[in-house]
């Protein structure tokens, strides 16, 4: 007996400990866009990753069209893809369910800011080109673009701890239309800190349970699920 709650000890311990990394890779090249999230943990041997290759809004409908593709284990061989499309409704459901997250969360904007100050982001690399053919008005976009990153930035290293120096440039084009950003960066934070704020949250939710309106990805139209 007194082996086994020392076992539940040691491996609660680890457990608590263990740092979850989160890679973003983002990628917007005029009308193309491509987003992948990797979630890793205890070096590899939990892994999770989201691959969205296609976010392109629909010629026939006043729609967005979401392809997901997860896969998940060590050797990604669990794999699930989804096709979606996300309309106005969809978007005004989920502003309607934070709105009431925070009716219902006392101090959620606390536990949150008090969790992210225990979040670690580095390894931040954006890079942008931008023109719209014409030299003056690229000139001013990309003073415009500046002023963006080093707010983002700021707010970034506010909120989390900022370890590494981003790598940021801005690359006009003066002569040709283009658009194409790449960003990428690594999230780090433990999961006692993780289970933590979601204990606050709990333990300041006030009122019955909130009407949220957001419909789960398995139900929004157009979805089309394999896994292999």
């Amino acid at each position: 007996m007194l082996l086994t709650i020392l076992l539940l000890t040691v491996l609660a311990i680890i457990i608590l400990i263990t740092k979850v990394k989160i890679l973003i890779d983002y990628f917007h090249g005029n009308d193309n866009d491509h987003l992948k999230v990797t979630v890793r943990a205890w070096g590899g041997l939990i892994k999770y990753k989201v691959d969205i290759p296609v976010i392109k809004v629909d010629d026939n409908s006043p729609t967005i069209v979401v392809e997901e593709k997860v896969q998940t284990g060590p050797n990604e061989n669990m794999k699930e893809e989804k096709s979606v499309q996300v309309d106005k409704t969809d978007l005004l459901n989920s502003f309607n369910d934070f709105k009431q997250l925070l009716t219902h969360i006392a101090g959620l904007h606390k536990i949150i800011r008090n969790f992210l100050k225990k979040v670690t982001i580095r390894k931040i690399e954006w890079h942008t080109m931008v023109g719209v053919g014409d030299a003056a008005a690229t000139a001013v976009i990309t003073g415009a673009f500046w002023a963006v990153k080093g707010g983002v930035i700021g707010v970034l290293s506010h909120y989390m701890k900022l370890k590494d120096m981003p790598v940021m440039t801005i690359t006009p084009s003066f002569q040709h239309a283009v658009s194409i950003t790449s960003f990428k960066c690594m999230i780090q934070f433990r999961v006692g800190h993780a289970i933590l704020a979601g204990i606050k949250l709990v333990k300041y939710w006030k009122g019955g349970w909130p009407e949220f309106k957001t419909k789960p990805l398995s139900a929004l139209s157009g979805d089309k699920t394999n896994t292999v």
